[in-house]
């Protein structure tokens, strides 16, 4: 067993900060909470969600005083988010989506019809990074599926989807453009607000939405909705501190997804079911703490991640720190060892108590390489042997030290 645990797989979770737990307990403790409740509870369960709702829309810099204001739509997570995105603004059913075993069975026959799909020069179109998170790619996939034709666009080496890579995928046929704020593996920031220029000049007469998921930057990067110059963005709160089972769909007004959902008039019946206050004000919480700590957060956070990389770089000198020449989420370092195995490492780290990851942590039963840092065309012996360090607003230096000395420690036990 390990003498001690350090976490430093921020980027898949964070710790709910002990703050926002008393917010949502004293919530819990009011009463009950049926926001769609005409009596007196209900009522005050409707001002207590749509406070919450007007702090995360002022945090996340969405405007609420014009007489459309920006809505924030309520969803269980980043990843239905993410969907009620790509599928609700194109209009595209899940429900007779097939199922994995189904899937599998049928890759070849989905590639054919893909290539033939793409074939269709009237087919709507839609833009996509290489290196979304796999709630992105696979309603990408979904909507190729039905009849569009989806382009992936390409980082390049640095891990920086550019906006003239965008550029030269937009055609009058594009519908929807959707690429992310911060890479959840690398942590290379992408240039979302030049690349959703670049649509907006290059498609004059609009009908484009353009999505970003910013699930890994709030928190963790200063993110403002309408100076991005997006329809849509996606947040998730667990990624700062709140709890796991909320997420928002921020959008701008006048432009609305179709509901994935139905059966009931919530948030417009753009997301039916009873929200849950409590995790709304817990959102909320995190999020307004989040922001007024930002600066000494990003300052601390990239002063501990710099010094473990210089560590690294000395001790291991052939390691690669990927993406470190673009910029870069301040608490994320991948960071490549040639020749070893990274599911072994992670392992044997894990083993030692420290807790770490091979990439996104919705795709970790998974044993393939990296689709991400592929896309970016390391070498394999690299994307084999990369893992990923994500640091948190708690994390000391005393923790980074005593996992350095077990990462080093592995790296050439492994070699050996």
């Amino acid at each position: 067993m390990a003498t001690r645990l350090v976490y430093l797989d921020h980027n898949a979770t964070t710790p709910l900060d002990d703050r926002v737990a008393q917010a949502m307990l004293r919530t819990w403790q009011s009463g009950p909470a049926n926001p769609s409740s005409q009596h007196a509870f209900g009522r005050q369960a409707r001002r207590q969600l749509e406070a919450a709702r007007e702090t995360i829309a002022q945090c996340l810099g969405a405007c609420r005083s014009s007489r459309q204001p920006d809505r924030v739509i309520f969803t269980s997570g980043g990843t239905e988010a993410n969907n009620l995105a790509l599928l609700g603004f194109l209009g595209i059913s899940t429900a007779d989506r097939p199922t994995p075993a189904a899937e599998r069975t049928n890759q070849r026959a989905e590639r054919d019809l893909a290539a033939a799909l793409s074939d269709q020069a009237d087919a709507p179109e839609a833009i996509v990074s290489a290196i979304e998170h796999p709630s992105i790619l696979a309603a990408a996939a979904l909507l190729r599926q039905r009849g569009m034709r989806v382009h992936l666009a390409p980082p390049d080496r640095h891990g920086v989807v550019r906006p003239e890579t965008v550029a030269a995928l937009l055609s009058p046929r594009t519908r929807l453009v959707s690429v992310m704020l911060a890479n959840n593996e690398t942590g290379v920031l992408q240039p979302v607000a030049e690349i959703a220029a670049v649509c907006r000049s290059q498609l004059h007469a609009g009908g484009v939405v353009i999505h970003t998921d910013a699930v890994q930057a709030v928190g963790k990067h200063r993110v403002c909705f309408r100076e991005l110059g997006v329809d849509a963005m996606t947040v998730a709160a667990h990624k700062f501190g709140g709890p796991v089972g909320i997420g928002a769909l921020v959008v701008m007004d006048g432009v609305l997804p179709r509901p994935l959902l139905v059966g009931g008039f919530q948030q417009g019946g753009l997301r039916p079911g009873t929200e849950s206050v409590a995790l709304a004000v817990g959102f909320a919480e995190a999020l307004r703490l989040a922001h007024e700590e930002l600066p000494a957060r990003i300052e601390r956070m990239r002063q501990l991640r710099d010094r473990l990389e210089e560590r690294l770089r000395v001790a291991v000198p052939d390691c690669q720190i990927l993406g470190h020449e673009a910029p870069r989420l301040p608490n994320t370092t991948c960071v490549a060892f040639p020749g070893i195995d990274r599911q072994a490492l992670v392992m044997a780290l894990d083993l030692e108590g420290v807790a770490c990851s091979t990439g996104s942590a919705c795709a970790s039963g998974s044993s393939e390489p990296s689709p991400t840092l592929l896309a970016m065309g390391l070498d394999r012996r690299l994307v084999e042997g990369a893992i990923r360090l994500s640091l948190g607003s708690t994390t000391t230096q005393e923790e980074l030290d005593w996992a350095f000395d077990r990462i080093s420690l592995h790296v050439k036990k492994l070699r050996r």
